[in-house]
C-alpha cells in the first residue's frame, strides 16, 4: 500500500500554462460610444489588476453622468434604423457577432483569466464557446418572433440598460446582449469595474461585425455610473445581474417610473445527495457545484445536504477529490480553482468562514500551497453547521461548501426550500420518482438531476424570491426585450 502511495504523489502534472502572447492589452482603454471609443469627458479613470498575481493590467475610462448621458443618447439616436430593419439583416449581424467571437476565442479565453482570476480551461472550454453559443441560439430567433409568441405581435422596447457582474464577464454580456440586438433594441452596456477588458474587446468585435454606431455602447465604471445609466430617464429597460443588495436598491429606483426590470441576482443552491444515489457521480456534481469558476457562480451548490446514512461516505469521497483539486497560475492548463476576483472578495470570505467556525462549524481544507502573490482561498468544507449560521444562510460567492444533512425527502426539502434565495438547486438520486417528487417541490428556477452547472442558450435561467425576477436563455429569454401587442 505504501509502495502505490508513494507511486500517486510521483504523478505530478507538469506546467502546462497557456501563452499570453495572442492578447495586446493597451495601456489605456476608452468609452465605446456611438461605434467608436472616446475618452470620457469626466476626466478619471481606474486601474484594473490581474488577481492572479496583484499587477495593473490597463487604465480604464470611468464614465460620469455626462458620458452615460452621451451613451444613451447615441443609442436613442440608433433605435429607430436598428428596430426598422428586417428582421433577417438583423439576424447576419448578430451571426456575425458569434462567428467572430469564435475565431477569436483563444484571445477572449485569456483575456478573461488575466482579467477575472478563472482558470483557463473554463475561460477556454466553457465561457467563450457559450457565448458564442448564444449569440447564435438569437440570431435564429431575430427573424422567427412572430412565431415565438401565440397571438401577440412582437415589437422592440427602445433602448436597454444592462448591468453585468464580474463573475462571467463575456458570457454575461452575450446573455444580456443577444437577446437584446435580435428583437431589435439599442443598448448601454455597463461591465463590472474589476472585470471591464473582455466588453471593452467585444466592442472590437461589434465593430468589425458592422455593428451600426449607436446600437451597442460601453460604458465602464463602478457603481456610480451603473447608477447614472439605470436611473437615466432616457432608459426604457433595466437588466441587472448581481448581488441581491444592489438589485433591491435598483428596484425601489425604478418604483414608479414605468421602466421594464429584470433582476437575476444571488443564490444559496442545495444540492441534495440520497442514499441511493451513484455516489462516486454525485461527488463529481458536489465539486463541479460549488468549485467551478471558484464559487463565483450565482447558482453554486454551496450548501450540500446529504442523507444521514451515507454521510461519512459522501464526506469521505468528497475529502480525498478536494486533495486532489489544483489551485494556481490561471493560466495554467492544469489548475482547477483559479483567484479570487478581488481583495475585497475575498475579505467577504474570509469573514464568513471566521463567523462559521465561531458557530461551532468545523472547517476543513485540503493540503494545497498556493502562490505568495494574488488573491487565494482553499476550497472549504464546513461541517457540524445549523441552518441558522451566517455561513449557511448567506451568499459567501466563493469555494466553501457547508454541510448539513437529512433523514426523510420531505426535510430535505423543508431544508432546501429554507433560503431566502430560490435560484438554483441539484437533486442526486437513481429513482425517477424520487427526483420528480423533490424537484416539483423546490423552489427554485432551475433544478438539475443527477448533475449540476449545465447551461445551454434554449434553456431558461433565473429565479424566485430573492434570486430575482425575468428569465435568460431560450424562448422566455425574449420576453423581458419586447412589447406584445395582441392580434386582433
Amino acid at each position: 500500500m505504501a509502495d502505490v502511495e508513494t507511486f500517486g504523489k510521483a504523478l505530478e502534472y507538469a506546467p502546462s500554462r497557456e501563452s499570453t502572447a495572442i492578447v495586446s492589452i493597451k495601456p489605456r482603454y476608452d468609452l465605446f460610444i456611438g461605434g467608436k471609443f472616446v475618452e470620457p469627458k469626466s476626466g478619471t479613470r481606474f486601474t484594473t489588476i490581474n488577481p492572479a498575481t496583484e499587477e495593473p493590467l490597463a487604465e480604464v475610462a470611468e464614465a460620469g453622468p455626462e458620458d452615460v448621458d452621451r451613451a444613451v443618447k447615441a443609442a436613442r439616436k440608433a433605435f429607430p434604423k436598428w428596430s426598422g430593419l428586417p428582421a433577417s439583416e438583423r439576424a447576419k449581424v448578430v451571426y456575425r457577432i458569434a462567428r467572430l467571437l469564435q475565431e477569436r476565442a483563444r484571445e477572449f479565453a485569456v483575456l478573461e483569466t488575466l482579467d477575472g482570476g478563472k482558470p483557463i480551461k473554463e475561460s477556454r472550454d466553457v465561457d467563450v464557446p457559450l457565448a458564442a453559443a448564444h449569440f447564435f441560439y438569437y440570431a435564429g430567433w431575430a427573424d422567427k418572433l412572430e412565431w415565438a409568441f401565440a397571438n401577440r405581435r412582437p415589437r422592440a422596447i427602445g433602448v436597454v440598460g444592462q448591468v453585468i457582474p464580474w463573475n462571467f464577464p463575456l458570457l454575461m454580456a452575450a446573455w444580456k446582449l443577444a437577446p437584446a440586438l435580435a428583437t431589435g433594441n439599442t443598448v448601454v452596456l455597463k461591465p463590472a469595474e474589476t472585470t471591464p477588458l473582455t466588453a471593452l474587446l467585444l466592442a472590437e468585435v461589434l465593430q468589425e461585425a458592422e455593428v451600426p454606431p449607436g446600437v451597442v455602447n460601453i460604458v465602464t465604471g463602478a457603481g456610480a455610473t451603473g447608477s447614472a445609466l439605470v436611473s437615466h430617464p432616457g432608459v426604457d429597460k433595466v437588466a441587472f445581474t448581481g448581488s441581491t443588495g444592489v438589485g433591491r436598491a435598483i428596484q425601489v429606483a425604478l418604483a414608479g417610473t414605468g421602466k421594464r426590470l429584470t433582476l437575476e441576482l444571488g443564490g444559496k443552491a442545495a444540492n441534495i445527495v440520497f442514499e441511493d444515489a451513484a455516489i462516486d457521480q454525485a461527488v463529481e456534481g458536489i465539486i463541479n457545484g460549488i468549485f467551478f469558476n471558484q464559487g463565483h457562480v450565482c447558482c453554486a451548490g454551496s450548501r450540500l445536504l446529504v442523507q444521514e446514512s451515507v454521510q461519512d461516505l459522501v464526506l469521505d469521497k468528497l475529502r480525498r477529490r478536494m486533495e486532489t483539486l489544483r489551485v494556481g497560475d490561471p493560466l495554467d492548463k492544469n489548475t482547477d480553482v483559479g483567484a479570487i476576483n478581488s481583495a475585497a472578495q475575498l475579505d467577504r470570505i474570509s469573514e464568513l468562514v471566521d463567523a462559521g467556525t465561531a458557530e461551532g462549524g468545523e472547517v476543513w481544507q485540503p493540503t494545497c500551497p498556493v502562490p505568495d502573490k494574488g488573491f487565494w482561498f482553499l476550497p472549504t468544507l464546513i461541517s457540524n453547521v445549523a441552518q441558522s449560521h451566517r455561513v449557511v444562510r448567506e451568499e459567501i460567492f466563493g469555494p466553501v461548501l457547508s454541510v448539513l444533512t437529512f433523514r426523510t425527502p420531505e426535510e430535505a426539502i423543508a431544508k432546501a426550500n429554507n433560503t431566502a434565495y430560490g435560484l438554483s438547486a441539484g437533486v442526486w438520486t437513481e429513482k425517477g420518482s424520487k427526483m420528480l417528487m423533490v424537484a416539483n417541490q423546490l423552489k427554485a428556477g432551475v433544478v438539475w438531476s443527477n448533475t449540476f452547472n449545465q447551461f445551454d442558450p434554449s434553456s431558461p435561467f433565473g429565479g424566485f424570491k430573492e434570486s430575482g425576477f425575468g428569465r435568460e436563455g431560450g424562448i422566455h429569454g425574449l420576453e423581458p426585450y419586447v412589447e406584445l401587442e395582441p392580434i386582433k
